[in-house]
């Protein structure tokens, strides 16, 4: 049985205060096969039932990836006009992808209608399936900052458009993008917060007993 001492749990602990949402990114490439190990450790996460619902799209054609780059700016545009006075002005400037600098693009899907698990566990809650492909991801991100890789999830994005974009099956369910690559900086504080868009709240605030 494999054992972890008080060194390795606080290097743990490190490893989740120092993971960050990368937006900004060096354009330095990455060694071969740094997406496809990334993969392998995310494919260690659990899932509902064994089903391995996770579908990996590494994105390296030009063209694509400007139809990527493209969606999110208008996908951003919309999200701008939802927002008024200073909640605008904060928002306008914040840098919210690193689609363009980062070297490695990653879409990451769901396919819910998979056999695989023979539906164990998702009967009554079949959402399961994406939160297993998000536990994915997460592995994925702290394997990645362990080795001085950032990775920055892009959400400000059309679902439809993505999927035509990569001419994916339709039982596939978009969760993310990807962007992957060395950080220009590192810091153990969320760039929203540093912008004074959010603060981090502690535990207290969301826990309650029964």
């Amino acid at each position: 049985m494999v054992s972890f001492d008080d060194t390795f749990r606080r290097q743990l602990h490190d490893l989740f205060v120092w993971r960050r949402d990368v937006r900004r990114f060096r354009t330095d490439p990455l060694p071969d096969g740094t997406i496809e190990r990334l993969i392998e450790i995310a494919c260690l996460s659990p899932s509902v039932g064994l089903s391995q619902p996770w579908r990996f799209v590494i994105v390296d054609d030009k063209t694509r990836r400007r139809a990527v780059i493209d969606d999110f700016k208008a996908c951003n545009a919309d999200a701008l006009r939802s927002y008024s006075g200073e909640r605008a002005t904060k928002y306008a400037a914040l840098k919210l992808s690193g689609l363009e600098e980062a070297p490695g693009h990653l879409a990451v899907f769901a396919e819910k209608t998979d056999r695989i698990g023979a539906g164990l566990g998702r009967a009554t809650m079949p959402e399961t399936s994406e939160y297993s492909v998000v536990a994915g991801i997460c592995s994925m991100w702290l394997a990645a900052r362990a080795e001085g890789i950032g990775i920055g999830w892009v959400s400000i994005l059309n679902p439809e458009r993505i999927h035509g974009v990569l001419e994916i099956p339709a039982s596939w369910k978009f969760i993310g993008y990807l962007c992957i690559g060395y950080p220009q900086t590192e810091c153990d504080r969320p760039e929203l917060e540093q912008a004074k868009w959010e603060s981090r709240r502690g535990p207290d605030e969301f826990t309650i007993r029964r």
